[in-house]
């Protein structure tokens, strides 16, 4: 998998779950970007061992 395609899985997995953080109710945007960076965080776990 290219670098470009990861970078892009990243991303969309960040933006994905913030969104989905903040309209599930998280209590700001501060918030909801945590929950997405932990999300980011397992994901790039997840492809780095893939490699």
């Amino acid at each position: 998998m290219s670098l470009a395609i990861q970078a892009t899985i990243l991303v969309a997995v960040f933006a994905g779950v913030t969104g989905i953080a903040a309209l599930a109710g998280a209590a700001n945007l501060g918030t909801a970007m945590g929950i997405g960076q932990v999300a980011f965080t397992a994901a790039l776990v997840a492809l780095l061992l893939k490699r």
